[in-house]
């Protein structure tokens, strides 16, 4: 499988601090001991990789690597301490042990990006206490089933005994939740108030049904048999393994999660008493330092929070423009809110909210992502090979999960790409919105971003599984944006669609900075979401929720997509008739996710160099 690498001459001039006319002049020089240098780094690389990891035995497990199979991360302050140590300990080496003018251009962007990567990891430390434990797009406590169901693979007698092991250990896990929850907690930094009964009503369905009571199999227990059934083994083995198993889960398990339940009825009780209890983080000590650090880390730009919020407007204003082209086409005669009033109510719109209903939507989005596959060869250069499955949020979790999201695969192909959508409540999905949400999440969006960066030959393993929200995100809403190139959105109200969730995301620009910076309140917000966007009413209010517990995060989307966008006009300004798509797109994936200023001096580089297919 070949996976391109590409390279930037712009980058490593301004990494080496050195003209570039002085490092080509350096080469010859250079040349000689250059590919035994860069060989040497590669393997200080992968052994820093390999440190930083053995730190997290989930992190392992996701990576399809049984190493500290039956034990689950530490999530401590201390553990936090003891990872950023490790990553600055590592930047001392590098720098002690390597001198750049000896690399390669490619080694040279390698070294620019773990700088980079230790600097935010710095600052997402220095504010790691101000964050939200649970907020409205999820929490600790279902995170770890969906961990457990979805990675720890089950080949052996060993890996099922590992399975019990770390249900065992999740008491401990959910101790340290709870007691972070409480020590938050006493500093001022407590979830809103409206987190709370979701986040209480999720973690009590994790220890709800058999074997905890009567009711039907609790999916962590349904897993369990249905991975021991599997197994190669005799019948006395599997009993005694789901022995083992059940205890664990009617002991330690549920111990743990009643610890998590009695931590969060106490901050609950705490956070029903604040002022301001549902508003942005400027009311936490220190809070607007705080979004701002939130801001640097969501757009990896030095954006201010008034310069993001402007951006937001103008885009709302072109976005509602060419929303009226379509009205006009399809003979609509009312305004633009009574058109999202006319998409929100009428049943043609909107899928039955029956069993049926939510099989009708997977398929849907099935068939979109098959169109682009099939359409993908003229556009892209080069595919991700890994599959790609669409999956209904298990209802257990739909209360705290995201609208819709994706999930990387195995990078040994055991687990596919997983692109998930909550249809909790089908009366508040809207067909018009089905394609470009596809698009987005999964192909030509995040697979073709995430599961390719994850096969690429060549790259570091720092970069082939870590990453950057602006590059991500603004990549996937590109993708929305790509689909009406590739000749999709045939129907003009699914076109409609498509602009509605572009302006979602610059909406969420106007809310995201007016909720933190602005002191807007969450009404404020969400009467703006209904004046200015098509989500429906659930929809509204879960993402104004989700951006006052994540603050800056919906910022990354509409800022990295626009950057994109700008250096896609650039090139195609500068290159003419040269300009070639396929190529552009290599440049843009092919060294994997990188901070947005990288991306801009790898897509001049490429221009410079009078564009054509980078280098394998």
């Amino acid at each position: 499988m070949r996976r391109l690498l590409v390279s930037t001459v712009a980058a490593v001039a301004l990494l080496a601090g050195a003209p570039v006319a002085v490092l080509a002049q350096d080469a010859p020089a250079a040349a000689a001991p250059a590919q035994s240098e860069d060989a040497r780094l590669a393997a200080f690389f992968e052994q820093a990789f390999q440190e930083r990891i053995a730190l997290s035995p989930q992190t392992m497990t996701a990576l399809g690597i049984k190493r500290d199979y039956d034990r689950l991360d530490e999530v401590t302050d201390a553990a936090a301490e003891r990872g950023l140590a490790l990553m600055e300990q590592q930047l001392a080496q590098l720098n002690d042990q390597f001198n750049p003018r000896t690399l390669s251009d490619d080694s040279r962007m390698s070294w620019r990006l773990f700088e980079y990567g230790v600097e935010q990891a710095r600052l997402s430390n220095r504010w790691r206490d101000w964050g939200y434990q649970f907020a409205a797009n999820g929490n600790p406590t279902t995170g770890l089933p969906v961990f457990m169901i979805n990675n720890h693979r089950v080949d052996s007698v060993g890996d099922a005994e590992a399975y019990v092991s770390r249900l065992r250990d999740s008491e401990r896990v959910m101790g340290e939740i709870a007691a972070e929850l409480r020590d938050r907690a006493s500093k001022g930094v407590i979830s809103p108030n409206f987190v709370f009964e979701p986040s209480i009503a999720n973690t009590r369905n994790i220890i709800t049904g058999a074997p905890f009571d009567d009711g039907a199999d609790n999916p962590v227990w349904a897993d369990l048999q249905k991975k021991v059934a599997a197994l190669d083994t005799d019948q006395a083995t599997r009993d005694r393994l789901l022995a083992d198993g059940r205890a664990a889960l009617t002991s330690e398990w549920k111990r743990g999660y009643e610890h998590v339940l009695a931590a969060l009825a106490e901050v609950q009780q705490q956070a029903a008493a604040m002022p301001d209890r549902d508003a942005g983080v400027w009311r936490l000590p220190d809070g607007e330092a705080y979004y701002n650090a939130r801001l640097r880390l969501s757009t990896t730009t030095d954006l201010t929070a008034d310069q993001i919020h402007e951006i937001g407007l103008n885009e709302v204003e072109r976005l509602h423009g060419e929303m009226q082209a379509i009205m006009d086409q399809v003979g609509f005669e009312g305004s633009l809110q009574e058109m999202f009033a006319h998409l929100k109510t009428d049943p043609r719109f909107q899928y039955p909210n029956t069993p049926e209903g939510k099989e009708q939507y997977l398929s849907d989005s099935r068939a979109f992502i098959a169109q682009v596959m099939a359409a993908a060869p003229q556009w892209f250069s080069d595919l991700p090979e890994a599959a790609l499955e669409v999956r209904a949020v298990e209802p257990w979790r739909e209360a705290t999960a995201s609208i819709a999201f994706y999930n990387a695969p195995a990078p040994d192909g055991s687990r596919p790409g997983i692109y998930y959508v909550n249809l909790s409540d089908m009366t508040q999905v809207l067909k018009p919105q089905i394609e470009g949400i596809s698009y987005h999440e999964g192909a030509p969006g995040h697979h073709f971003q995430i599961a390719y960066a994850q096969e690429m030959q060549g790259l570091p393993s720092f970069r082939r599984f870590g990453g950057y929200g602006a590059y991500a995100e603004g990549w996937g809403l590109y993708a929305e944006r790509l689909g009406k190139e590739m000749g999709f959105y045939q129907d003009p109200y699914s076109d409609f669609g498509r602009l509605s969730t572009e302006l979602w995301r610059a909406v969420r620009l106007v809310t995201d900075t007016g909720l933190h910076s602005k002191r807007w309140s969450r009404e404020q917000a969400i009467e703006y979401f209904r004046q200015n966007s098509l989500l429906s009413e659930r929809d509204i209010v879960k993402e104004v929720e989700r951006y006052i517990t994540s603050p800056g995060q919906a910022t990354s989307y509409k800022i990295g997509e626009l950057k994109i966008v700008e250096l896609r006009r650039r090139a195609e300004a500068a290159l003419g008739e040269r300009f070639d798509l396929r190529d552009f797109h290599a440049v843009v994936l092919g060294s994997g996710s990188v901070p947005l200023d990288v991306l801009e001096d790898q897509v001049d580089a490429w221009i410079a160099a009078g564009g054509g297919a980078p280098a394998a």
